[in-house]
Protein backbone atom coordinates (compact mmCIF):
# COMPACT_ATOMS: atom_id res chain seq x y z
CA UNK A 1 0.00 0.00 0.00
CA UNK A 2 0.93 3.33 -0.53
CA UNK A 3 1.83 5.56 2.42
CA UNK A 4 -0.59 6.92 5.13
CA UNK A 5 -2.42 9.72 4.53
CA UNK A 6 -4.06 10.91 7.87
CA UNK A 7 -3.63 8.94 11.28
CA UNK A 8 -5.32 9.71 14.76
CA UNK A 9 -3.87 8.62 17.64
CA UNK A 10 -4.96 8.26 21.26
CA UNK A 11 -3.52 8.13 25.03
CA UNK A 12 -3.34 10.60 27.55
CA UNK A 13 -3.32 10.88 31.00
CA UNK A 14 0.27 9.98 32.25
CA UNK A 15 3.90 9.90 30.84
CA UNK A 16 3.63 6.39 30.17
CA UNK A 17 0.93 7.36 27.58
CA UNK A 18 2.00 10.13 25.76
CA UNK A 19 5.73 10.12 25.15
CA UNK A 20 5.18 6.47 23.20
CA UNK A 21 2.85 8.44 20.96
CA UNK A 22 4.70 11.53 20.51
CA UNK A 23 7.86 9.05 19.70
CA UNK A 24 5.37 7.22 16.94
CA UNK A 25 4.32 10.43 15.59
CA UNK A 26 7.71 11.38 15.10
CA UNK A 27 8.06 8.50 13.59
CA UNK A 28 5.56 8.79 11.16
CA UNK A 29 6.38 12.31 10.45
CA UNK A 30 10.57 11.26 9.18
CA UNK A 31 9.10 9.04 6.79
CA UNK A 32 6.09 11.21 5.70
CA UNK A 33 6.41 14.91 6.71
CA UNK A 34 3.06 15.00 4.72
CA UNK A 35 0.80 12.36 6.80
CA UNK A 36 -1.65 14.16 8.74
CA UNK A 37 -1.38 13.44 12.34
CA UNK A 38 -4.30 14.02 14.64
CA UNK A 39 -3.71 13.22 18.68
CA UNK A 40 -7.07 12.78 20.63
CA UNK A 41 -6.89 13.88 24.67
CA UNK A 42 -8.89 14.94 27.34
CA UNK A 43 -8.56 18.62 29.10
CA UNK A 44 -7.20 17.90 32.20
CA UNK A 45 -4.31 14.97 31.03
CA UNK A 46 -0.28 15.44 30.80
CA UNK A 47 -0.91 15.39 26.90
CA UNK A 48 -2.14 19.08 26.60
CA UNK A 49 1.26 20.38 28.34
CA UNK A 50 3.33 17.62 26.03
CA UNK A 51 1.88 17.67 22.37
CA UNK A 52 0.80 20.90 21.53
CA UNK A 53 4.74 22.14 21.80
CA UNK A 54 5.61 19.36 19.27
CA UNK A 55 3.59 20.77 16.85
CA UNK A 56 0.85 18.18 16.59
CA UNK A 57 -2.65 18.82 16.45
CA UNK A 58 -4.59 17.72 19.89
CA UNK A 59 -7.90 17.67 19.93
CA UNK A 60 -10.07 16.94 23.30
CA UNK A 61 -13.03 15.21 23.86
CA UNK A 62 -14.93 13.46 26.96
CA UNK A 63 -13.31 10.96 28.66
CA UNK A 64 -14.25 8.68 31.62
CA UNK A 65 -12.50 6.66 34.55
CA UNK A 66 -13.59 3.04 34.04
CA UNK A 67 -14.90 0.43 36.16
CA UNK A 68 -11.81 -2.22 36.71
CA UNK A 69 -13.28 -5.27 35.54
CA UNK A 70 -14.51 -4.67 31.63
CA UNK A 71 -16.86 -6.83 29.85
CA UNK A 72 -19.36 -6.70 27.06
CA UNK A 73 -21.59 -4.60 29.67
CA UNK A 74 -19.49 -1.97 29.68
CA UNK A 75 -19.16 -1.48 26.20
CA UNK A 76 -22.94 -1.34 25.93
CA UNK A 77 -23.16 1.47 28.74
CA UNK A 78 -25.34 4.37 27.48
CA UNK A 79 -24.74 7.66 28.14
CA UNK A 80 -21.52 9.24 28.69
CA UNK A 81 -19.54 6.63 26.96
CA UNK A 82 -21.33 7.18 23.32
CA UNK A 83 -21.34 10.75 24.31
CA UNK A 84 -17.54 10.67 24.07
CA UNK A 85 -17.28 8.22 21.31
CA UNK A 86 -19.90 10.18 19.29
CA UNK A 87 -16.68 12.79 19.51
CA UNK A 88 -13.85 11.00 18.62
CA UNK A 89 -16.04 9.82 15.21
CA UNK A 90 -16.21 13.10 14.61
CA UNK A 91 -12.91 13.96 14.78
CA UNK A 92 -11.92 10.66 13.01
CA UNK A 93 -14.73 11.87 10.43
CA UNK A 94 -13.11 15.20 9.76
CA UNK A 95 -9.66 14.24 9.20
CA UNK A 96 -10.52 11.24 7.00
CA UNK A 97 -8.54 8.34 9.46
CA UNK A 98 -7.20 5.56 7.95
CA UNK A 99 -6.14 3.88 11.24
CA UNK A 100 -6.80 4.86 14.64
CA UNK A 101 -3.26 3.70 17.04
CA UNK A 102 -4.33 3.83 20.43
CA UNK A 103 -1.80 3.45 23.70
CA UNK A 104 -3.96 3.37 26.17
CA UNK A 105 -5.82 5.88 28.96
CA UNK A 106 -9.29 6.74 29.35
CA UNK A 107 -9.10 9.07 26.36
CA UNK A 108 -8.66 5.62 24.43
CA UNK A 109 -11.39 4.13 24.65
CA UNK A 110 -13.60 7.06 22.92
CA UNK A 111 -11.13 6.19 19.98
CA UNK A 112 -11.55 2.36 20.04
CA UNK A 113 -15.52 2.54 20.01
CA UNK A 114 -15.43 5.04 17.34
CA UNK A 115 -13.34 3.05 14.68
CA UNK A 116 -15.43 -0.09 15.85
CA UNK A 117 -18.21 1.47 14.30
CA UNK A 118 -17.02 3.03 11.25
CA UNK A 119 -15.10 -0.50 11.05
CA UNK A 120 -11.77 1.60 10.56
CA UNK A 121 -8.36 -0.09 11.17
CA UNK A 122 -6.99 0.18 14.71
CA UNK A 123 -4.08 -0.92 16.73
CA UNK A 124 -3.29 -1.10 20.22
CA UNK A 125 0.31 -0.56 22.04
CA UNK A 126 0.30 -1.97 25.67
CA UNK A 127 3.27 -1.54 27.85
CA UNK A 128 1.89 -2.95 31.17
CA UNK A 129 1.11 -6.05 32.11
CA UNK A 130 -1.85 -6.22 33.28
CA UNK A 131 -2.76 -4.42 30.18
CA UNK A 132 -4.95 -0.76 31.38
CA UNK A 133 -8.93 -0.90 31.58
CA UNK A 134 -8.81 1.20 28.43
CA UNK A 135 -6.43 -1.10 25.88
CA UNK A 136 -7.94 -4.38 27.71
CA UNK A 137 -11.08 -3.28 26.64
CA UNK A 138 -10.28 -2.36 23.02
CA UNK A 139 -9.08 -5.79 22.57
CA UNK A 140 -12.37 -6.84 22.50
CA UNK A 141 -12.86 -5.14 19.05
CA UNK A 142 -9.38 -5.75 17.10
CA UNK A 143 -6.70 -8.67 16.87
CA UNK A 144 -3.97 -6.09 16.12
CA UNK A 145 -2.07 -5.99 19.53
CA UNK A 146 1.57 -4.76 19.77
CA UNK A 147 3.55 -4.87 22.93
CA UNK A 148 6.82 -3.29 24.02
CA UNK A 149 8.18 -5.86 26.09
CA UNK A 150 9.45 -10.01 24.87
CA UNK A 151 7.93 -11.01 28.49
CA UNK A 152 4.30 -9.88 28.00
CA UNK A 153 2.69 -12.44 25.79
CA UNK A 154 3.83 -15.51 28.49
CA UNK A 155 2.47 -13.53 31.77
CA UNK A 156 -0.89 -12.42 30.25
CA UNK A 157 -3.44 -14.28 28.57
CA UNK A 158 -4.92 -11.59 26.84
CA UNK A 159 -1.74 -10.52 25.42
CA UNK A 160 -0.73 -14.06 24.29
CA UNK A 161 -1.00 -13.40 20.60
CA UNK A 162 0.21 -9.66 20.93
CA UNK A 163 3.33 -8.55 18.34
CA UNK A 164 6.02 -7.70 20.29
CA UNK A 165 7.60 -4.33 18.36
CA UNK A 166 9.49 -2.32 21.60
CA UNK A 167 8.33 0.67 23.00
CA UNK A 168 8.22 3.71 20.41
CA UNK A 169 11.62 6.28 22.22
CA UNK A 170 12.24 9.49 21.42
CA UNK A 171 15.04 9.73 19.16
CA UNK A 172 16.91 12.15 21.64
CA UNK A 173 16.92 8.55 23.74
CA UNK A 174 17.09 5.78 21.06
CA UNK A 175 19.96 7.33 19.36
CA UNK A 176 21.88 8.30 22.66
CA UNK A 177 25.22 7.64 22.90
CA UNK A 178 26.59 7.98 26.80
CA UNK A 179 29.35 7.71 26.65
CA UNK A 180 30.55 9.85 24.34
CA UNK A 181 27.87 12.67 25.82
CA UNK A 182 29.04 12.21 29.23
CA UNK A 183 31.01 14.83 29.89
CA UNK A 184 29.56 17.34 28.59
CA UNK A 185 26.51 16.18 30.02
CA UNK A 186 28.53 16.27 33.35
CA UNK A 187 29.50 19.73 32.41
CA UNK A 188 25.78 20.73 32.09
CA UNK A 189 25.13 20.00 35.74
CA UNK A 190 28.01 20.76 37.26
CA UNK A 191 29.08 17.79 38.27
CA UNK A 192 32.62 16.51 37.90
CA UNK A 193 34.11 14.61 35.04
CA UNK A 194 36.47 12.38 37.04
CA UNK A 195 33.80 10.75 40.27
CA UNK A 196 30.87 8.32 39.48
CA UNK A 197 27.14 9.59 39.51
CA UNK A 198 24.09 7.73 40.66
CA UNK A 199 21.29 9.65 38.78
CA UNK A 200 18.23 9.53 41.05
CA UNK A 201 14.43 10.07 39.68
CA UNK A 202 11.07 8.72 40.92
CA UNK A 203 8.90 9.72 37.72
CA UNK A 204 7.24 13.09 36.59
CA UNK A 205 5.99 12.99 40.06
CA UNK A 206 8.52 11.98 41.74
CA UNK A 207 8.51 9.17 44.81
CA UNK A 208 9.21 10.55 48.71
CA UNK A 209 10.50 7.14 49.68
CA UNK A 210 13.39 7.42 47.11
CA UNK A 211 14.25 11.01 48.09
CA UNK A 212 14.15 10.28 51.66
CA UNK A 213 16.66 7.47 51.36
CA UNK A 214 18.87 8.92 49.12
CA UNK A 215 19.49 12.44 50.96
CA UNK A 216 19.74 10.59 54.09
CA UNK A 217 22.57 8.45 52.70
CA UNK A 218 24.00 11.99 51.38
CA UNK A 219 26.90 12.00 53.59
CA UNK A 220 28.21 8.64 53.14
CA UNK A 221 27.80 8.55 49.53
CA UNK A 222 29.88 12.24 49.56
CA UNK A 223 32.62 10.67 51.66
CA UNK A 224 32.94 7.99 49.16
CA UNK A 225 33.44 9.90 46.03
CA UNK A 226 29.59 9.22 44.36
CA UNK A 227 27.77 12.29 42.67
CA UNK A 228 24.05 12.48 42.72
CA UNK A 229 21.78 14.08 40.33
CA UNK A 230 18.70 14.20 41.97
CA UNK A 231 15.34 14.57 40.29
CA UNK A 232 12.82 15.28 43.11
CA UNK A 233 9.84 15.80 41.63
CA UNK A 234 7.71 18.15 40.42
CA UNK A 235 5.07 17.59 43.13
CA UNK A 236 6.93 16.34 45.76
CA UNK A 237 8.01 18.64 48.67
CA UNK A 238 12.15 18.66 48.60
CA UNK A 239 14.17 17.47 50.86
CA UNK A 240 16.79 18.61 52.56
CA UNK A 241 20.19 17.63 51.48
CA UNK A 242 23.45 18.84 53.50
CA UNK A 243 25.25 21.44 51.94
CA UNK A 244 28.65 20.89 53.63
CA UNK A 245 29.46 17.69 51.52
CA UNK A 246 32.75 17.52 49.70
CA UNK A 247 31.63 16.33 46.26
CA UNK A 248 28.20 17.82 44.44
CA UNK A 249 25.03 16.62 44.92
CA UNK A 250 22.77 18.51 42.39
CA UNK A 251 18.70 18.81 42.69
CA UNK A 252 16.59 19.35 40.26
CA UNK A 253 12.63 19.65 40.54
CA UNK A 254 12.13 18.09 37.06
CA UNK A 255 14.17 17.39 33.71
CA UNK A 256 13.21 17.20 30.71
CA UNK A 257 15.77 15.99 29.02
CA UNK A 258 16.35 13.10 30.28
CA UNK A 259 18.83 12.11 28.04
CA UNK A 260 21.42 13.98 29.35
CA UNK A 261 20.62 12.71 33.15
CA UNK A 262 21.38 9.26 31.46
CA UNK A 263 24.39 10.26 30.10
CA UNK A 264 25.88 11.94 32.65
CA UNK A 265 25.30 8.61 34.91
CA UNK A 266 27.28 5.20 35.85
CA UNK A 267 24.13 4.41 37.77
CA UNK A 268 20.71 4.93 38.09
CA UNK A 269 17.99 4.61 40.85
CA UNK A 270 14.05 4.67 39.69
CA UNK A 271 10.91 3.24 39.59
CA UNK A 272 9.72 0.65 37.61
CA UNK A 273 7.27 2.41 34.96
CA UNK A 274 7.22 0.95 31.36
CA UNK A 275 8.78 3.94 30.29
CA UNK A 276 12.00 4.23 32.14
CA UNK A 277 12.52 0.52 32.03
CA UNK A 278 12.20 1.27 28.30
CA UNK A 279 14.13 3.84 28.08
CA UNK A 280 17.26 2.69 30.28
CA UNK A 281 17.27 -0.97 29.13
CA UNK A 282 17.71 0.15 25.59
CA UNK A 283 20.88 3.01 26.34
CA UNK A 284 22.33 -0.08 28.66
CA UNK A 285 22.63 1.87 31.74
CA UNK A 286 22.78 -0.13 35.08
CA UNK A 287 19.45 0.40 36.81
CA UNK A 288 18.47 0.36 40.56
CA UNK A 289 14.53 -0.39 40.84
CA UNK A 290 12.25 0.08 43.16
CA UNK A 291 9.00 -0.40 42.51
CA UNK A 292 6.06 1.58 43.31
CA UNK A 293 4.22 -0.71 46.35
CA UNK A 294 0.78 0.95 45.94
CA UNK A 295 -0.48 -0.95 42.82
CA UNK A 296 -1.01 -3.92 41.01
CA UNK A 297 2.75 -4.76 41.03
CA UNK A 298 3.04 -3.93 37.09
CA UNK A 299 6.39 -2.16 38.34
CA UNK A 300 8.16 -5.15 39.58
CA UNK A 301 6.36 -7.22 36.66
CA UNK A 302 8.29 -4.04 34.26
CA UNK A 303 11.82 -4.37 36.13
CA UNK A 304 11.95 -8.03 36.71
CA UNK A 305 13.25 -9.32 33.29
CA UNK A 306 16.17 -6.80 32.76
CA UNK A 307 16.85 -7.89 36.82
CA UNK A 308 16.52 -11.46 35.71
CA UNK A 309 18.88 -10.80 32.46
CA UNK A 310 21.75 -9.09 34.44
CA UNK A 311 20.78 -5.40 33.57
CA UNK A 312 20.17 -4.06 37.23
CA UNK A 313 19.10 -4.63 40.81
CA UNK A 314 15.41 -5.02 42.31
CA UNK A 315 14.75 -3.41 45.82
CA UNK A 316 11.40 -3.11 47.93
CA UNK A 317 10.24 0.17 48.27
CA UNK A 318 9.97 -0.48 52.18
CA UNK A 319 13.32 -2.06 52.14
CA UNK A 320 14.89 1.20 50.65
CA UNK A 321 17.26 2.88 53.76
CA UNK A 322 19.90 4.75 53.55
CA UNK A 323 21.53 1.85 55.14
CA UNK A 324 20.86 -0.23 52.08
CA UNK A 325 21.89 2.32 49.73
CA UNK A 326 25.30 2.90 51.27
CA UNK A 327 25.81 -0.62 51.40
CA UNK A 328 24.73 -1.51 47.56
CA UNK A 329 25.44 1.57 45.73
CA UNK A 330 29.12 2.31 46.99
CA UNK A 331 30.71 -1.00 46.18
CA UNK A 332 28.37 -0.77 42.94
CA UNK A 333 29.44 2.19 41.71
CA UNK A 334 33.40 2.09 42.28
CA UNK A 335 33.36 -1.22 40.47
CA UNK A 336 33.44 -0.17 36.32
CA UNK A 337 33.85 -3.74 35.20
CA UNK A 338 30.68 -4.98 36.90
CA UNK A 339 28.78 -1.42 35.69
CA UNK A 340 29.77 -2.09 32.46
CA UNK A 341 28.58 -5.97 32.53
CA UNK A 342 25.40 -4.75 34.51
CA UNK A 343 24.99 -2.20 30.82
CA UNK A 344 24.93 -4.85 28.48
CA UNK A 345 22.79 -7.28 29.72
CA UNK A 346 20.16 -4.06 29.84
CA UNK A 347 21.12 -3.47 26.72
CA UNK A 348 20.87 -6.77 25.06
CA UNK A 349 17.19 -6.85 26.54
CA UNK A 350 16.11 -3.49 25.40
CA UNK A 351 15.40 -1.95 22.04
CA UNK A 352 15.99 0.88 20.35
CA UNK A 353 13.72 0.71 17.40
CA UNK A 354 10.30 0.43 19.41
CA UNK A 355 8.83 3.02 16.66
CA UNK A 356 10.11 1.94 13.51
CA UNK A 357 9.01 -2.04 14.53
CA UNK A 358 5.53 -0.28 15.37
CA UNK A 359 5.23 1.81 12.39
CA UNK A 360 5.55 -1.77 10.18
CA UNK A 361 2.47 -3.31 12.64
CA UNK A 362 0.35 -0.42 11.89
CA UNK A 363 1.26 -0.64 8.08
CA UNK A 364 0.47 -4.32 8.29
CA UNK A 365 -2.46 -4.05 9.86
CA UNK A 366 -3.79 -1.27 7.49
CA UNK A 367 -2.73 -3.28 4.58
CA UNK A 368 -4.89 -6.24 5.89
Amino acid sequence: MGPLRSVVLAGGGTGGHVYPLLAFADCLRRHDPGVRITCLGTPRGMENDLIPPQGYDLRQIPAYQLPRSVNMNLVRTPGRMWTAARAAGKVIDEVRAEVVVGFGGYVSVPAYLAAWRRELPMVIHEVNVPPGVANKLGMKFTKNVAVGFPNQPSQAESLRDATVVGVPLRRSIAGLDRYALRNAARAHFGLRPDLPVLFVSGGSSGARSINLAVSGAAKELARNGVQVLHVMGARNEPVPIPTDLPVPYVTLPYLSEMELGYAAADLMLARGGAMTVAEVAAIGLPTIYVPYPHSNQEQRRNALPVVEAGGGLLVDDAELTPDWLERTVIPLIRDPQRLYNMGAAAGSYGRRDGDEALRSFVLAAVAR
